[in-house]
């Protein structure tokens, strides 16, 4: 497997309907295109299952449906680059505080949980092979840290977990044997969540190619943590590892007079705390390009060159009026009162009017960097 230089770009094509601009050294251009040509190879893309209401009416956050990830994954693939599915089983964000089984599989038993993953996995994969879009990638649920399918596969319910996760697995396998199976966990820099989670796992004979680790630096400890978590990990299990899902700010400015909110959206907008103490590095974009240098260095070290890349999150997520975390009904149906727009922006590879930042010279001269290749 190459070097991953992977970014995830789940929400590209909302943001440009909603206006969204990409510029390198002030020519305009495709943001995609454009981190193809810092080095680019991979792109990863979230799948959820039904992201509208019983009128349907869509939740926001890209919409992130089966026809724009097909839409997305072609234009990867025109461009050269690889892709990573990203399967949440879920109708909207899951994560490691809400895993909502989908509207569609609530009441089922255990069994047709997974039997449910298993069809579902299968068919969409089916739908991407016809669509010439085959993924070179498939994870296999999204930050897995406390299960999935709430609640019969909450952990620790582990024997659950293995079924419904292997269901999920045993249909890629058949489904697209070259892809290679990522299994996600947030908390990058946790090492007893690591061993305890994946001891459990392969235990009940669970499988896999490659361990995804989220990593964001104001939340999962420094960079020693996750070194130390990844260079344990490598030879414990034989597994790739990829950090799945990353980020660092290159400011600390608000983003919402970007996105033109009205008054109530403002007050609704929730603040974030100030994590920018927790990071050895400045919120600005020399302060971020610095960060990616030292993850880069970090990847390279793993022991057995097990350390494969990484997929920066959202980095073309800018802030623009219209593309936020949910909109009315998405925030109704996690049960959650969110912000009026997209808290995010300060953690893309562009700047909040959409002009590359400096990491991305970093990540394009990185010596590790291979061609992405067929």
């Amino acid at each position: 497997m190459e070097f991953i230089k992977g970014f995830d770009l789940s929400t590209l094509a909302e943001v440009e309907r909603c206006g969204g601009r990409f510029f390198d050294h002030g020519q305009g251009g495709d943001a995609m295109a454009i981190l193809r040509r810092y080095g680019g190879n991979y792109v990863r893309l979230r799948l959820w299952n039904d992201p509208y209401d019983t009128l349907g009416r869509d939740y926001g956050a890209g919409i992130c449906d089966l026809p724009t990830v097909l839409s997305l994954a072609h234009r990867a693939k025109v461009l050269g680059m690889h892709w990573l599915l990203d399967l949440h089983y879920s109708d909207f964000w899951a994560d490691p505080g809400k895993q909502i089984v989908p509207k569609a599989w609530q009441g089922l038993s255990e069994d047709g949980l997974a039997e449910a993953v298993y069809s579902y996995t299968r068919d969409v994969l089916a739908a991407c092979r016809a669509a010439g879009t085959v993924p070179d990638m498939v994870q296999v649920g999204n930050e897995l840290t406390n299960g999935l399918l709430w609640p019969t596969g909450k952990a620790p319910n582990w024997d659950n977990i293995h079924r419904y996760v292997s269901a999920g697995v045993r249909a890629v396998r058949e489904e697209a044997p070259a892809a290679r199976v990522m299994v996600h966990l947030d908390n990058g820099g946790n090492h007893q969540l690591y061993r305890t989670w994946f001891d459990a796992y392969f235990a009940r004979g669970g499988d896999c190619d490659v361990i995804g680790l989220s990593y964001y630096p104001f939340w999962h400890g420094t960079l020693e943590d996750l070194a130390a978590n990844m260079n344990d990990l490598a030879p414990r299990y034989g597994k790739d590892l990829v950090v799945a899902e990353v980020s660092m700010g290159f400011t600390q400015e608000s983003y919402q007079a970007y996105e033109g909110l009205d008054e109530n959206a403002r007050k609704g907008a929730a603040t974030k705390p100030d994590l920018a103490a927790k990071v050895p590095f400045p919120m600005t974009p020399q302060g971020q390009a610095d960060f990616t240098a030292a993850l880069l260095a970090l990847l390279h070290r793993v022991p057995e060159g097990r350390g494969r890349g990484f997929f920066w999150w959202e980095p073309a997520w800018i802030p623009v009026s219209g593309s936020g975390w949910a909109n009315q009904g998405g925030w109704e149906y996690v049960h959650e009162q969110g912000p009026g727009g997209n808290e995010w922006a300060n953690q893309a590879l562009f700047d909040f009017e959409g002009h590359a930042l400096p990491a991305l010279d970093v990540i394009r001269d990185d010596e590790e960097v291979q061609a992405c290749s067929d």
